[in-house]
């Protein structure tokens, strides 16, 4: 059961970015390289928001439980804005690069359009994001123990598969949403990208009430979705001739 348990919450949590992954990044060296740098700098953007917080715990009253979770709350809005600048700092990198080979190219053009650093950069931070997040939890499903013995939610692993599955799809939608903000400087856009993310980042602290955290998570993914289609030029035309060739 144990294992049962572990390689349904992994299929859920990491096999829509698999497949992902395999269907439009596997095959191109140049985005799988952008995808490993892009996991970089999220996780230097952890590292340095763990040690904030760390400061932060040892500097402060550690007996006092409401002060040490106020600097649990703090570190993850931390955690949020440094996640967010460092997606800012990815960006100009890639821009940079992408002017690079242009350069060098034969006929003047980048071999990748920004729309893809965009979704790739942010499939990255997601992708990181989401092994960070649940990686223990998987390594507790195996066992030994059961979920809800002592009566706690017998849905832990589950949630937290769908969970990370969300993150996942969120820092990929904040990607592209965040890079054709920049690449159109709109900054009101740039900052509903950071807004969106610390309501998620904060919802997150409702657990076990997974009912007042999951689902509010999965309708921002769903108007993320949108707001990222929208900001890489899709349009009902191109639903349209998608479905026409489909068929």
């Amino acid at each position: 059961m144990a294992l049962a348990v572990f390689f349904g919450c992994t299929f859920v949590a990491f096999g829509p970015a698999l497949s992902l992954f395999i269907l439009t990044i596997a095959a191109d060296p140049l985005k799988v390289i952008i995808l490993v740098a892009g996991s970089f700098f999220w996780l230097v953007s952890v590292l340095l928001s763990s040690l904030i917080w760390f400061i932060s715990v040892q500097i402060s009253n550690k007996n006092d439980a409401n002060l040490q979770y106020g600097l649990l709350i703090f570190g993850a809005a931390v955690s949020v804005l440094l996640q967010e600048t460092f997606r800012y700092a990815y960006y100009r990198l890639l821009k940079k690069a992408d002017e690079g080979l242009a350069t060098i190219s034969e006929d003047g053009r980048s071999p990748i359009s920004i729309q893809q650093m965009a979704y790739v950069s942010g499939f990255s931070f997601g992708i990181i994001s989401g092994v960070f997040s649940v990686i223990n939890i998987l390594a507790d499903a195996i066992g030994p123990g059961t979920v809800g013995v002592h009566g706690d939610s017998q849905y832990y692993f589950l949630t937290s598969a769908f969970l990370t599955m969300a993150i996942v799809f969120l820092h990929t939608f904040w990607g592209i949403v965040f890079f054709a903000a920049c690449e159109k400087r709109r900054p009101l856009h740039i900052v509903g990208v950071v807004l969106s993310h610390l309501v998620t980042s904060g919802l997150t602290f409702l657990n076990p009430m997974y009912e007042a955290s999951l689902i509010p998570i999965y309708i921002i993914t769903l108007g993320m979705a949108l707001w990222a289609f929208v900001a890489a030029g899709g349009n009902y035309r191109n639903i349209r001739k998608c479905l026409a060739c489909a068929r």
